[in-house]
């Protein structure tokens, strides 16, 4: 079965039902050792920017939950997200963008990263995302909608540890997935393995992004 969506997705506020829609790319996160399930932490008080001219996942399931965090000026807040995980995953020109606003002198100052331009692309396992908003053309394959989120057995699991998300919760699963000229924005990433080759990293003043 094959299932093809293009769309944005915007949260106001946090709700169980997700409609049938992928949330799923990769950004520089956490590298645990391999084949361990990703840890959660509070996340920081910047999302990031993530395109990536495609990507193959094996292994997919996605559920919504809540992310702690923090404010810039450091006060405690929560993000709604939707978690994509992967058992593994395969990505072409990857480009993360994070933009830290209003440092004294220099003023907005933009980091970019850039890895899998060439032969080679980045590739990862056990690759979580949370996401707030995605737009990308997805092909699922053997896909199931609806499913509990504790009972999604064709990923990698839910998280787990303190993880805020409902395990009877609404979830949709599938044996694997393409995603095309993706662009999101996330606040946390976290993975087994993330190898990224012919990474490229730049600092600049200004608000410059990958989208």
């Amino acid at each position: 079965m094959q299932s093809q969506v293009r769309g944005g997705t915007r949260w106001k506020r946090f709700a169980v039902v997700m409609v049938p829609s992928v949330a799923a790319t990769a950004a520089i996160g956490v590298a645990l050792a391999q084949g361990a399930l990703a840890a959660s932490f509070s996340v920081s008080g910047q999302s990031f920017k993530v395109t990536t001219k495609q990507l193959d996942g094996e292994g997919f399931v996605q559920y919504g939950a809540l992310d702690e965090g923090y404010t810039m000026d450091g006060k405690k807040t929560v993000h709604p997200v939707a978690v994509s995980a992967f058992k593994s995953a395969t990505i072409k020109s990857l480009c993360q963008s994070v933009v830290t606003p209003n440092i004294p002198v220099l003023g907005n100052v933009s980091l970019i990263l850039r890895a899998g331009d060439g032969a080679t692309p980045v590739k990862a396992e056990n690759l979580y995302i949370d996401v707030a908003q995605l737009e990308a053309d997805a092909t699922f394959r053997g896909i199931d909608i609806g499913v509990a989120a504790k009972d999604a057995s064709k990923g990698p699991g839910m998280k787990g540890g303190s993880e805020q998300a409902n395990p009877f919760g609404f979830a949709q699963q599938a044996d694997s997935v393409t995603l095309k000229d993706v662009k999101q924005t996330a606040w946390a990433t976290t993975a087994g393995t993330f190898k990224l080759s012919g990474l490229k990293m730049s600092l600049s003043t200004g608000v410059k992004e990958c989208y």
